[in-house]
C-alpha cells in the first residue's frame, strides 16, 4: 500500500508541536501536522518568544489536505515580520462582525457567516449592495454581512490585502482565483458550504472551451429556476470586462468568460451608476484598475444567467483594494517602495468611520498604521481602540499637503530581506492627482475593449442613461 500524503499548508518557517520544534521543511512535518490535527493539538507559531498559538484545520475536498491556521483575531501578536501577522480587527470593518457575523470554531476548522441578503429569488427583487453607510445592506446591528462584508471578508482570508515585494509579478488571476477557492472551502453560509454556491471563471483557453463549458454547465445547476417559479441563486465574483447596452436592459460581460454575459435589469443598471459612481469614476480614469464584482444570479429556463443583487471592488494591478484616486496613489507608492503591509477593508461600516487605510509590517519591530483624511484635520479624530495600541500611526491629510515621504524601514527576517526602493522611483502626488477627476466612460455607442499558497496570500458612474451607453476600461480581451 502506498503511504498517505498529506498536502500541508503553513504560513511561518517554524512551529512547536507537542513541545518539540519543527521547520517546515522538516521531512516529517506534513505527517506531524496531520498527527496534531487527529489529536487536537494546538501548534505555536515561534516567531515570538514564548509563540503565538495557532490550529490546524482539515480543507473540504477537492482539496484536502489540512492548513495552520491563526486563533481568531490573534494576528496582531504575532511578529510583524511574520507571515501569519496581521493587523487587530478593530482598524478594519472586521471588528465590527468577528464574533457575530463571522463565527471562527477552531475546534473544526469551520468559519459560520451570517448574510443579510437573499439566496433565493424573490419575485420583482434586485439590489445593489453596500458601498456606503446610507445603502448597506447589513442589519443596525451589525450581526449580518452583506455583500460588500463578505467580499471584503474572502479578500482578507485570501490573504489578498497583504502585499510583501516577494510577490511582483506573481499575483494572476489563476493564483487570485485559487487563493479565494481555498478561503472559502472552510466557510458555511445559509447551512452549506461556501465553496459550493460561489462561482469564481476559471482562465479561459481557447483550445479548452468545451472542458471550461461543461464544468460551468455544472457549477450553476444548482441555481436554475424551479418549477414552483422559486430561483436558488449562486455567488459570482469575478472581474468586470465592460456593462453594456443588451436588447433588452443591459449586461456585463466578465473576463475569462467571452462566450456569454450577465442580464442586468434597466433599474438595477441606473441604481449601479448612481451607487457605485465614484468607483466607476475610478476605474475609467485608470488604465490599471482591475474592477471585482461579487453579485448573486440565478439561471433562467432560457439558460441566461441573470444579476439580482452586486457590489463592485476597484483594485489595483496587484489586486490590493482601493476607494478612490488617493487611495491608489498611496497603494502605488507603497507597491513602488517595496513596503510590505496589510490593507484594511472597511466591510460594513460607513465612509464616516476612522479606520486604518493600511498596516506597514517592515518598519521595525512595532507596525506602523497608515490613515488617510479627507476632512478638516481640525477636527477631533477617535480612533478606534486596540490591543496593540502602542503602534506608531502615520497620517496623511489628503486636501492639504502631497503624498509625505513613507515611514522608514527595516530588512525583515522570516519573509527574505527587503530591498529599499530609490526615493526617485516613487511618485510623486501631484503626478497622480488627475486620477481623482476622471469620470466613467459613459458615451453613447462608444466602447473601449475591457480589457498554493494558503493562508496569507503567497503564491504554491451618476444621472441617467441613454440606450447604447457603455461602461469599459481598457486593457486585455480576456
Amino acid at each position: 500500500m502506498a503511504p498517505t500524503v498529506h498536502r500541508i499548508a503553513a504560513a511561518a518557517s517554524v512551529y512547536e508541536v507537542d513541545g518539540r520544534q519543527l521547520a517546515i521543511d522538516a521531512p516529517d512535518f506534513a505527517d506531524i501536522v496531520a498527527d496534531a490535527h487527529a489529536a487536537h493539538l494546538r501548534l505555536r507559531c515561534l516567531c515570538q518568544p514564548d509563540g503565538v498559538e495557532m490550529y490546524v484545520a482539515r480543507l473540504a475536498r477537492p482539496d484536502a489536505g489540512f492548513v495552520v491556521k491563526r486563533m481568531p483575531d490573534t494576528g496582531w501578536q504575532h511578529a510583524p515580520e511574520c507571515p501569519s501577522y496581521a493587523p487587530p480587527a478593530a482598524l478594519s470593518g472586521l471588528g465590527q462582525v468577528l464574533g457575530t457575523a463571522i463565527t471562527e470554531d477552531p475546534e473544526t476548522g469551520e468559519t459560520t457567516l451570517r448574510l443579510g441578503f437573499a439566496m433565493d429569488r424573490l419575485p420583482d427583487r434586485t439590489g445593489i449592495a453596500a458601498s456606503g453607510a446610507f445603502r448597506s445592506s447589513v442589519c443596525a446591528d451589525g450581526i449580518r454581512l452583506s455583500l460588500r462584508g463578505l467580499l471584503h471578508y474572502l479578500w482578507d482570508q485570501a490573504g489578498l490585502t497583504r502585499w510583501h515585494p516577494d510577490l511582483a509579478g506573481r499575483r494572476t488571476w489563476p493564483i487570485v482565483r485559487g487563493l479565494l477557492l481555498q478561503a472559502a472551502q472552510s466557510m458555511i453560509a445559509k447551512r452549506t458550504s461556501l465553496r459550493t454556491r460561489l462561482f469564481i471563471p476559471e482562465p479561459f483557453f481557447v483550445e479548452q472551451r468545451d472542458a471550461i463549458d461543461a464544468r460551468r454547465r455544472a457549477a450553476w445547476s444548482q441555481a436554475l429556476s424551479r418549477p414552483t417559479g422559486r430561483m436558488p441563486m449562486m455567488l459570482l465574483l469575478a472581474e468586470v470586462k465592460e456593462v453594456a447596452p443588451a436588447r433588452y436592459g443591459f449586461k456585463a460581460t466578465i473576463k475569462h468568460m467571452p462566450d456569454l454575459a450577465f442580464a442586468i435589469e434597466a433599474a438595477l443598471f441606473r441604481r449601479l451608476e448612481r451607487c457605485f459612481e465614484s468607483e466607476l469614476t475610478l476605474w475609467a480614469a485608470s488604465d490599471d484598475i482591475h474592477m471585482v464584482l461579487i453579485a448573486t444570479f440565478g439561471v433562467g429556463n432560457s439558460g441566461v444567467p441573470s444579476i439580482q443583487e452586486l457590489c463592485l471592488m476597484p483594485v489595483s494591478r496587484q489586486w490590493l483594494p482601493v476607494d478612490d484616486g488617493f487611495g491608489k496613489q498611496l497603494v502605488d507608492r507603497l507597491v513602488a517602495e517595496e513596503r510590505a503591509f496589510t490593507r484594511s477593508l472597511r466591510y460594513d461600516l460607513g465612509a464616516q468611520e476612522s479606520l486604518a487605510f493600511a498596516v506597514l509590517s517592515d518598519s521595525g519591530a512595532r507596525p506602523t498604521t497608515l490613515r488617510v483624511l479627507h476632512g478638516d484635520p481640525q477636527e477631533p479624530t477617535a480612533w478606534p481602540e486596540t490591543e496593540s495600541s502602542d503602534d506608531s500611526t502615520w497620517i496623511w491629510h489628503t486636501h492639504l499637503e502631497p503624498l509625505p515621504p513613507l515611514p522608514s524601514h527595516e530588512q525583515q527576517g522570516l519573509w527574505g530581506p527587503v530591498i529599499a526602493a530609490s526615493k526617485d522611483a516613487a511618485r510623486r502626488a501631484a503626478d497622480q492627482s488627475a486620477e481623482t477627476t476622471g469620470r466613467a466612460v459613459l458615451g453613447r455607442h462608444r466602447t473601449r475593449s475591457g480589457s498554493t499558497r494558503q493562508d496569507a496570500g503567497f503564491p504554491d458612474r451618476g444621472g441617467k442613461s441613454a440606450p447604447g451607453i457603455v461602461i469599459a476600461r481598457g486593457g486585455e480581451d480576456l
